[in-house]
């Protein structure tokens, strides 16, 4: 099915667009980042140019690597949540931890997000996970997302094989079909 963006705009979550996984010799530094984070942008002006709505996700665990009173768990400059845009803070890696955004989501009626940003293997598989079983759709766009590196084994190959498991919960797109789209986008 076929819905037109213009008309009924999906909603862009902005998945832990934080310093922290940007910042060199941290534990949980994402090595493709900038990449990940130029699509993200992208997306992100998209959005806001065409006021589409737009949803902020902010982990804060309680973990001794994540301080929140640190200034690593600021926003990307850049992707910071403007006035009018939705922000959730979580505890735990779905978003589905914040009642707030549980009751956000339940409210409404034709749920369909469109997903980027960082902690593809926390926040954004376990948030896919979480809807698909509420019957919420996602979109996850493969390369305006990103992961920490993994202990083994080489970094592209772990996020190819975290995006195909996401695939059993949500749709997969790139930034470029999602772009170029242009008046419509599947869901």
């Amino acid at each position: 099915m076929l819905a037109s963006i213009q008309d009924d705009p999906p909603i862009l979550v902005c998945a832990d667009l934080q310093v922290e996984y940007l910042t060199p010799g941290r534990r949980h530094v994402i090595l493709d980042g900038d990449a990940a984070t130029l699509r993200g942008l992208e997306l992100l002006a998209l959005w806001r140019t065409n006021l589409w709505p737009v949803m902020h996700l902010k982990r804060i665990a309680q973990a001794a690597w994540f301080n929140p009173a640190s200034k690593l768990t600021d926003w990307i400059v850049e992707a910071k949540p403007k006035p009018g845009e939705m922000t959730f803070e979580h505890p735990l890696p779905s978003a589905y931890s914040s009642a707030r955004f549980v009751d956000y989501m339940s409210n409404i009626r034709n749920v369909r997000c469109v997903v980027i940003g960082f902690s593809l293997d926390e926040t954004i598989l376990a948030t896919a996970v979480d809807g698909f079983h509420r019957s919420h759709r996602y979109q996850v766009v493969a390369d305006a997302v990103a992961c920490r590196q993994p202990g083994t084994g080489e970094a592209a190959a772990y996020k190819q094989s975290v995006v195909n498991v996401i695939g059993n919960f949500a749709t997969i797109q790139s930034s470029a079909e999602l772009i170029r789209a242009s008046g419509a986008v599947a869901v």
